[in-house]
């Protein structure tokens, strides 16, 4: 009877795990473009992951990129080589990075408070390299710093170029890489993950409302990143929570950003509901 009642549990198991691909499989193709795409779902808790397609193949990542830049501007904040009150200066190569970005004017500064929420709620494209060069010197440098950063990780499919995700074709990640950077971030700065989910960002009066709908439309989301280039496609990466389980969801190739939400809705849900399912089974066959 133990045996049985162990094969009953993988069984179980097993079955829940395989409906789950089964019912997105149905339904990916409206929202992404399956030539660029590329679909996660981590189990943040322990790891697992849930569901994935084209998980280690090579993408652009656009403005998920900065998600590794903020990562060592954290860093820094953490070894008080800087204070949230530091003034990064903008130079003239950060003046001229294409939008979105704030307009800085080289010459000013901007604090790194308000470099981090421009570049986590607006993606500003000027304040990230005006971190990248104060950090590093230049952005060639910051970007060592940042492949660096990213081979300890374990990211062994990432390659970084700029500290923006602006286009560049040797740029590229995957899936599986950004999901590893996205639990870094959770993890290992929780008293400064609060800025990827703060719904706007005031800069000089003004509020600029966060590119992430999902902190809107979907409960339990959190953050984290949101890019979009010609050749990425419309890319996401959702943090959510839900009865003390978090998720980690990866989103590349989206065909618009309201489909690509549409799927990151999609998949999450559907982790959450085999957790569920698995919990139901477990305690099911243990109560017996």
């Amino acid at each position: 009877m133990r045996g049985r009642t162990a094969s009953s549990i993988v069984c179980a198991l097993a079955l829940s795990v395989a409906l789950v691909p089964d019912a997105l499989a149905k339904r990916e193709p409206i929202y992404t473009d399956p030539t660029r795409d590329a679909l996660l779902v981590v189990n943040e808790n322990t790891g697992v992951t849930l569901y994935a397609r084209n998980e280690t193949v090579l993408r652009h990542p656009a403005s998920l990129t900065k998600m590794m830049t903020l990562y060592l501007v954290f860093e820094r904040l953490r070894a008080r080589q800087i204070t949230l009150q530091t003034p990064f200066i903008i130079s003239r190569n950060a003046e001229t990075q294409w939008p979105a970005k704030l307009h800085l004017r080289a010459g000013t500064s901007i604090s790194v408070a308000d470099a981090i929420g421009a570049m986590a709620v607006y993606s500003a494209n000027d304040a990230a390299v005006a971190a990248a060069e104060n950090i590093a010197g230049t952005e060639t440098h910051f970007a060592e710093l940042m492949n660096a950063k990213a081979q300890a990780f374990g990211m062994t499919h990432t390659f970084f170029k700029n500290a923006t995700g602006l286009p560049d074709p040797l740029q590229f990640t995957t899936a599986s890489d950004l999901a590893i950077l996205a639990r870094h971030l959770i993890t290992d700065f929780p008293e400064y993950f609060h800025y990827f989910h703060d719904p706007y960002f005031t800069f000089r009066g003004r509020d600029i409302p966060s590119h992430d709908a999902l902190l809107k439309t979907y409960s339990g989301a959190d953050g984290i990143k949101t890019g979009y280039t010609d050749a990425s496609g419309y890319n996401l990466v959702t943090s959510a929570s839900r009865n003390g389980t978090r998720l980690i969801g990866v989103v590349l190739g989206g065909i618009s950003a309201e489909r690509r939400d549409k799927q990151m809705e999609h998949l999450l849900d559907a982790g959450f509901a085999l957790l569920r399912q698995k919990s139901s089974a477990t305690a099911s066959i243990v109560t017996r």
